[in-house]
């Protein structure tokens, strides 16, 4: 990113101004790449362009078909199509190109990347009870597309990053021992990891949750399902890890968020 290559080549000369300075340039990026989602409505820090996060996509996509295991089921490759078909449709995404794989792993997971690569793990279609729950999971990962998570997302480490590090310059010009200047940015950058970009991400899964329930309700599907998808996902997880340090919010959270979204929905739970 041009705009932050602020380069110091005195160290000596290097001030409290300079520090400011190189915190700036990540402010001027907020202001600069703010733009209003018009899937969700709200503003967000995207300074990526979406067709060099598609390139780099398309490049992580090929990389896991590399060194993944592809399933030769071709029931279930066309269930995972038929049905991120059915809610793609209602979605509409220009310009993506869908494409779909099962990989033959038993993680219970599913990924869908900007530019249309979506991938189901065999994990996950053993664990799902009905096409609606896949649904769920799917209306999910692309709501993640839609909302531009991983645009955000990237920008924001990006501008954290360029803070950081004239923060990390900075304290070499105080009086202090380098291990207390090592203990300094170290907690730095965990009130960094824990106090913005983790809930950054719990905020992004909560978003996906809302946008997907409402995609697969639209695609046809019982959003209902939703609830069972979670609770049979709860008894599987058993994560004894406080929220605090998830970067997804633990099951209970994320069923009563949904309940409350299928109430305003009108339905009865």
């Amino acid at each position: 990113m041009d705009c932050a290559c602020h380069k110091i080549d005195d160290k000596k000369s290097l001030t409290r101004r300079d520090i400011a300075i190189g915190l700036a340039a990540s402010s001027i990026a907020i202001v600069t790449g703010c733009e209003t989602n018009s899937k969700t409505g709200r503003s967000q820090i995207v300074f990526i362009p979406d067709a060099q996060l598609e390139a780099l996509s398309i490049s992580v996509w090929n990389d896991i078909k590399i060194k993944t295991k592809i399933s030769t089921d071709n029931n279930a490759r066309n269930r995972v199509a038929s049905i991120g078909g059915k809610i793609t449709k209602v979605v509409n995404i220009p310009n993506a190109n869908w494409e779909y794989e099962v990989f033959d792993t038993p993680e219970i997971n599913a990924f869908v990347l900007p530019g249309g690569k979506v991938g189901v793990y065999r994990g996950l279609l053993n664990l799902v009870q009905n096409d609606a729950q896949l649904a769920c999971v799917l209306g999910h990962e692309i709501a993640h597309v839609t909302s531009k998570h991983a645009s955000e997302r990237m920008s924001q480490v990006m501008d954290t990053q360029i803070g950081m590090n004239a923060i990390q310059t900075g304290v070499t010009k105080f009086a202090i021992s380098s291990e207390a200047q090592k203990n300094l940015v170290t907690t730095l950058g965990l009130g960094v990891q824990y106090g913005i970009l983790m809930p950054f991400s719990r905020n992004h899964e909560a978003e996906a949750d809302i946008l997907g329930l409402h995609y697969m309700k639209k695609a046809g599907y019982d959003p209902r399902e939703s609830i069972k998808l979670w609770e049979r996902m709860q008894i599987v997880q058993k994560t004894s890890a406080t929220e605090f340090i998830l970067t997804h919010p633990n099951e209970e959270t994320r069923i009563a968020r949904l309940k409350s979204e299928l109430v305003k929905m009108g339905y009865r739970v």
